[in-house]
C-alpha cells in the first residue's frame, strides 16, 4: 500500500490540488461518454449522421484551443482556465431543458469550444509546476484523479440515462463549476516571469526558451512534431471506446446496452485507479516514446479482441487490456510533450499539439460511421487491431532514431 502511494509523494502542493479538481470535474463527466448513444438511441440519428455530428462537436475544440493557448502565454494560465471553464459549465445548462432538440449538439459544441480554451492553460500550469524528475508522477496523479471521478460518473450516468437525462447535463455543469473554484481559490498563477523566460534562452536542454511562432518551433523540433503525428493513430484507435463501443454494446445487448456500456466504462475507471500507480512505478525509467509504443500494442489487442466479445465478461476483459494502454498513453504523452517544449511557448505548444493529435479523435467518428454502414460494426475491431500495430511501430522508430542521435550528441 505504502509503496503504491510512494509514487505520488513529494510532489508540489499545487499538483495535489489540481488532482482533486480533476477528480471533482470528472465526477460529472456524464455527457460525452454517452453522446454517441444519445445521438443514435435518443435523437434517432444513423451511425453516419451521428459520426458527422460527433465530428462537428469535436472540431469545435480546435478554435478554442488555439485561442486559449495564445491567451495562456499572454495573460496567464489561471485567468484563462477560470473564464473558459465557467463558460463551458454554463453551456451545459440549456441542454437539460431542450428535450429532443438538435440544439443540444450545438450547445455541446459551445461547451467543448470553451473546454478547448481551458486545456492549454491546465497543461501549461502542470508543466510550470514540475520538472523532468517529478513530471511523470505528476501527470500520472492528475490522470488518476480524473479516472476516479470518471469511474463514479459514468456508472451514475449509465443509470440516469434512460429516465433522468436532464440531470446528466446539470451534473456536468455543477462539477465543472466546483472544480474551477478549487483552482481559482487555492492555486496562484504559475506563468513564468519574463526574467525566467529570458534566462531560458541560455539553456541547452529541450525546454530552453525560443523565439518565433509555434509553427516555427515545431519545425525546429522535428521529434515533437513526429510524435504528434504518430499520436494521431493512437487517438483514432482509442476513440472507438466512445464511438464504436457503445454502438456495439447496443448491437450485442439490445435494451441493456446503455447499462452495460456504463458498467464497462466504470470498470475501466476502477482499473485505472488500481493500476495507474503500479504501472507508473514499473515504467518510470522507460522512455515516454517506448511506453507509447507499448500502449498502442495494448490498444491493438484490446480493441481487436472485441471481435470475440459476445458477452459482458469478454467485453470487460477487452476493456482491461485497452485500459492498460490508456494508462500508459495518458501518463507518457504529456510528459514527452512537456520535456520537448520551450518554456517560452508552453501555452501555445499545448494548444497546437493536442489539435494535431486530436485529428485522429475528430475524424474517427465520421470515418468509422461510414465504415460501419459499409462493413458492419463487427469489422471495426480487426481494422483497429492492424491500425494499432502500425502506430506502435511508428513510435518505436521515433524512439530508435531520437535515442541514437542523443547518444551521438
Amino acid at each position: 500500500m505504502w509503496r503504491r502511494l510512494w509514487a505520488y509523494s513529494g510532489l508540489p502542493r499545487e499538483i495535489y490540488i489540481l488532482a482533486i479538481a480533476k477528480t471533482v470535474n470528472s465526477l460529472g463527466n456524464f455527457v460525452y461518454p454517452f453522446l454517441t448513444m444519445f445521438l443514435t438511441d435518443y435523437l434517432n440519428l444513423s451511425p453516419a449522421k451521428a459520426g458527422l455530428t460527433m465530428f462537428m462537436v469535436t472540431v469545435s475544440y480546435v478554435p478554442g484551443s488555439l485561442i486559449g493557448g495564445k491567451l495562456t502565454d499572454k495573460i496567464g494560465r489561471k485567468k484563462v482556465y477560470i473564464i473558459c471553464q465557467s463558460l463551458a459549465a454554463l453551456s451545459f445548462i440549456p441542454c437539460a431543458f431542450l428535450g429532443k432538440s438538435m440544439w443540444i449538439p450545438r450547445f455541446l459544441m459551445l461547451a467543448l469550444f470553451f473546454n478547448g480554451g481551458a486545456g492549454p492553460a491546465i497543461s501549461a500550469m502542470t508543466a510550470d509546476l514540475t520538472n523532468e524528475k517529478n513530471r511523470k508522477s505528476s501527470f500520472s496523479l492528475l490522470y488518476l484523479g480524473s479516472n476516479v471521478g470518471f469511474a463514479i460518473g459514468t456508472a451514475t450516468a449509465g443509470f440516469l440515462y434512460r429516465n433522468y437525462k436532464p440531470i446528466i447535463f446539470l451534473g456536468d455543469a455543477a462539477t465543472t463549476l466546483i472544480s474551477l473554484v478549487l483552482v481559482g481559490v487555492i492555486i496562484k498563477d504559475t506563468m513564468p516571469s519574463l526574467d525566467k523566460i529570458n534566462e531560458g534562452y541560455g539553456e541547452t536542454n529541450k525546454e530552453r526558451s525560443e523565439e518565433g511562432n509555434v509553427i516555427s518551433i515545431l519545425i525546429r523540433r522535428p521529434f515533437l512534431l513526429c510524435f504528434s503525428i504518430i499520436s494521431i493513430i493512437a487517438y483514432f484507435v482509442y476513440n472507438q471506446y466512445s464511438f464504436s463501443t457503445p454502438i456495439y454494446a447496443n448491437f450485442i445487448f439490445g435494451y441493456n446496452g446503455p447499462k452495460y456500456f456504463g458498467i464497462v466504462m466504470s470498470f475501466t475507471g476502477v482499473i485505472v485507479v488500481l493500476l495507474t500507480s503500479p504501472i507508473t512505478l514499473i515504467t518510470r525509467k522507460i522512455k515516454p516514446s517506448i511506453n507509447m509504443s507499448i500502449a498502442l500494442i495494448f490498444y491493438a489487442i484490446g480493441f481487436g479482441s472485441i471481435y470475440y466479445a459476445k458477452n459482458l465478461y469478454l467485453f470487460l476483459l477487452s476493456a482491461l487490456i485497452w485500459t492498460i494502454g490508456e494508462i500508459l498513453a495518458a501518463t507518457n504523452s504529456g510528459v514527452y510533450i512537456a520535456n520537448h517544449t520551450p518554456i517560452s511557448h508552453r501555452g501555445r505548444v499545448n494548444s497546437i499539439i493536442p489539435l494535431i493529435q486530436g485529428t485522429g479523435e475528430a475524424y474517427s467518428p465520421p470515418i468509422m460511421g461510414r465504415f460501419i454502414q459499409q462493413y458492419g460494426i463487427v469489422m471495426v475491431w480487426p481494422f483497429t487491431f492492424v491500425l494499432g500495430l502500425v502506430g506502435a511501430l511508428g513510435m518505436y522508430i521515433l524512439y530508435f532514431v531520437e535515442n541514437k542521435l542523443d547518444k551521438k550528441s
